[in-house]
């Protein structure tokens, strides 16, 4: 890779000299267009490390508004963003670290209609929500649509992440964790600052690697974390041939 072609200082030269990556990798993320819902605590992560790869097209979905609170952990936005909308925030944040990636944002809560009309357009949906019946909308709106999942959560000190995708052959999240008749209110239980940076950035380092092929994904394994104890753990997951959501995709599923 010492070629005229290669700019040993150029913007994405750590990742052309990865044999797991090179410029056919690093090509694929230019062309791949991924969609992140939540620009939180995890979003800030997921968001950052994508756009510094050079995802070509970066889709941003958030109705929220930057608080003080957010800032403990939420380091995508700043003080001075006090106020503004996440999406706003987020976009002129990520379009000064990396100017080559196409930014589109949604200033929009996301409901079964929207999410619909959103996901289909994306090679990867990146779910950073922070409550159970919006991951159970995603995956409905994923599954339908065909569009691979990655879905991540945090609390307190624990974090997980999964790889959901039946068409891929492996489970959709309700295969895993099947839908409440009741989902539980969203509400939090604190989060320590850090975690998000912790659980975020694995998961932007799982989509580069989903994207370009590289390693062994999480497709049918689930990423677990307690950093407080240190202690990780690495299960499989498997699809359920009583989920409602895969069986309403039918056979292509």
């Amino acid at each position: 890779m010492d070629g005229p072609m290669f700019d040993p200082e150029g913007r994405y030269a750590r990742h052309l000299i990865l044999p797991e990556i090179g410029p056919e990798g690093q090509a694929k993320l230019n062309a791949a267009s991924v969609l992140v819902i939540g620009a939180g605590g995890l979003g800030s992560p997921v968001l950052l490390y994508l756009a510094a790869a050079g995802i070509g097209r970066l889709g941003l979905a958030d109705d929220d508004v930057v608080s003080l609170s957010n800032l403990q952990r939420q380091v995508l936005h700043g003080t001075a963003r006090l106020g503004q909308s996440k999406t706003a925030s987020a976009r002129d944040r990520l379009s000064d670290l990396n100017p080559e990636v196409l930014i589109e944002t949604h200033a929009i809560r996301i409901e079964a209609d929207t999410a619909a009309a959103l996901i289909g357009g994306f090679d990867l949906v990146i779910d950073c929500t922070d409550n159970l019946a919006a991951r159970h909308l995603i995956n409905r709106a994923c599954v339908a649509a065909g569009v691979p999942l990655l879905s991540g959560a945090i609390a307190q000190w624990e974090g997980q992440i999964g790889l959901y995708a039946p068409g891929l052959g492996g489970p959709c999240y309700a295969c895993t964790f099947p839908e409440p008749d009741h989902p539980p209110p969203a509400q939090s239980k604190g989060v320590v600052g850090a975690l998000p940076g912790v659980v975020g950035a694995r998961m932007a380092l799982e989509a580069i690697k989903f994207l370009t092929g590289a390693g062994q994904s999480l497709l049918g394994r689930l990423w677990m974390i307690d950093t407080l104890w240190n202690e990780e753990r690495l299960m499989h997951t498997h699809r359920r041939d009583d989920c409602p959501v895969c069986r309403a995709r039918g056979a292509e599923c």
